[in-house]
């Protein structure tokens, strides 16, 4: 019942993935998903609170990621202690309800987190959805990192692989 989604070690991996930064509001913070040569992708930018900006996020593009019957997701990184999500998405549009799971990572240190996909939360414009359905695994199409919380200033995260369980 693994389904590998993202292993980073393939500078390929990262082709399939695109910055959605508070620019779409008028902020400025930046962010981007870059392939390390030490075989892992590095989620990395600038958050700025200025002209009501506060968070940096990258996306992949849309396509058969679901798997059925799956209750986890894992993510294997590691970074600095601050506060990210992980965003799954069960359909192919831009700005839609997504699925957030917040981790922290241990600093410098690598780690494989099982998000549990019963604590994803349904939210839309980082705000929770009350009363949206489920996470449905066989439904993903997308998969997301953010940073957010309004924590200003430079940040990296180094992911090697994503996947369902």
């Amino acid at each position: 019942m693994h389904k590998l989604l993202f292993d980073f070690s393939d500078p390929s991996a990262v082709d399939a993935w695109r910055a959605i930064d508070d620019r779409v509001m008028g902020g400025i913070s930046r962010s981007r998903l870059r392939h390390d040569p030490t075989a892992h992708a590095v989620f990395e930018g600038l958050v700025s609170l200025e002209q009501n900006g506060g968070f940096a996020s990258v996306r992949s593009s849309p396509g058969e990621r679901g798997q059925i019957n799956a209750t986890v997701c894992s993510i294997e990184l590691r970074g600095e202690p601050r506060q990210f999500k992980l965003s799954l998405l069960t359909d192919d549009g831009f700005d839609s309800l997504n699925y957030q799971a917040g981790f922290a990572a241990a600093m410098n240190e690598w780690q494989t987190l099982r998000l549990p996909l019963a604590d994803f939360r349904a939210s839309f414009r980082g705000r929770e959805v009350l009363g949206a359905p489920s996470l449905d695994p066989a439904r993903i199409r997308q998969v997301g990192l953010m940073i957010a919380a309004r924590q200003a200033g430079p940040f990296t995260l180094d992911i090697r692989r994503i996947s369902l369980d």
